[in-house]
């Protein structure tokens, strides 16, 4: 389906919320003002922007860990403050500061993260089945291309077809898992093509171009919802820094070459968004500014709460409370 200019002003302007986000986070870990680990999203987050805007709020979204799912998180709808504040070990953080990046909104239907590549396969069948048997429920699944040699997603999708489960697999494949490349780990190009064993739709698309998301994930949320079961979509994106803040920037045991990074960044998404909005006149220089503007204000306010809020401290019974077998 083709988008319409109020579409497509929402996806740039939460495109832009999300890369000032992912700033922020960046610069944050480098000042030591965060808790954990950070996965830079630069360059990449038109993905999660795209697949997440038009979602529905019944709907239920499991996150890609890059830039801790930012891009989800703006094209939901997300409460920045309190994910930063949970970022931070926080008293108002999503998790009351314990969790670091496995956060959680259960109230916006995101049910947590973890740190085990693939660990969301198999919950996500379950939510997939509560969700076909409530008929107004569909389930975005995001990951990595490194998630796809777990044993579990070969599961989840033989599972979702026999049960024509209404789920999107929206896999993110930046060519990179850690320190492997896509020609590591795989004997083809597409990770899209596991799930033509199984007859699933799949299809590939250009996750650098935040519309081109939006409106394949639109159909493939269309096609759940009818009953017709689960879509593959491939959005092959970049990664333009290392795996995660600190770790080598490593392809194999060497240096990802220089050169060849740099002439990724002419296909940043902000960039290529930008001059689309404006050749269509879908936006005005003038807007686009306000939209900086707007932005650059919105993270001033979310740090302004995260540093606002008080140490976690929590007690022994706190702590207890949240585990579910002691």
């Amino acid at each position: 389906m083709a988008l319409g200019k109020e579409q497509m002003a929402l996806l740039y302007r939460n495109l832009i919320r999300a890369d000032h986000f992912d700033k922020m986070m960046m610069n944050r870990i480098m000042q030591g003002k965060l808790i954990g680990f950070y996965h830079p999203g630069d360059g990449a987050m038109a993905a999660g922007v795209g697949a997440s805007t038009f979602l529905g709020d019944n709907d239920i979204l499991n996150p890609h860990h890059r830039a801790h799912g930012l891009g989800y998180a703006a094209g939901r709808g997300i409460d920045v403050g309190r994910y930063l504040a949970e970022h931070t070990g926080k008293v108002d953080g999503c998790c009351g500061g314990r969790s670091s990046f496995h956060w959680s909104f259960p109230e916006k239907k995101l049910y947590g993260a973890s740190g085990f590549i693939g660990w969301h396969f198999c919950p996500v069948v379950g939510w997939g089945w509560a969700s076909k048997r409530k008929g107004n429920q569909m389930v975005l699944m995001a990951s990595g291309d490194g998630s796809y040699g777990q044993g579990g997603a070969h599961e989840a999708m033989l599972f979702a077809m026999n049960w024509k489960l209404p789920i999107v697999f929206f896999c993110e494949n930046n060519g990179m898992a850690i320190h492997s490349t896509i020609s590591d780990m795989h004997p083809m190009p597409d990770i899209s093509s596991l799930a033509q064993g199984y007859g699933m739709p799949a299809v590939v698309i250009d996750g650098q171009d935040v519309f081109a998301v939006a409106e394949t994930v639109i159909a493939a949320r269309e096609h759940a919802l009818a009953g017709k079961g689960p879509t593959f979509v491939e959005a092959k994106t970049l990664r333009l820094r290392e795996h995660d803040v600190g770790t080598p920037d490593l392809a194999r045991a060497e240096p990802r070459d220089a050169q060849y990074l740099e002439e990724l960044k002419k296909r940043d998404p902000v960039v290529l968004a930008t001059t689309r909005v404006l050749a269509e006149k879908v936006l005005t220089q003038k807007q686009i500014d306000e939209i900086y503007k707007e932005a650059k204000e919105e993270v001033a306010a979310i740090e302004k709460f995260a540093d606002d809020s008080p140490i976690a401290q929590p007690s022994i019974e706190e702590l207890l409370a949240g585990v579910y077998v002691a």
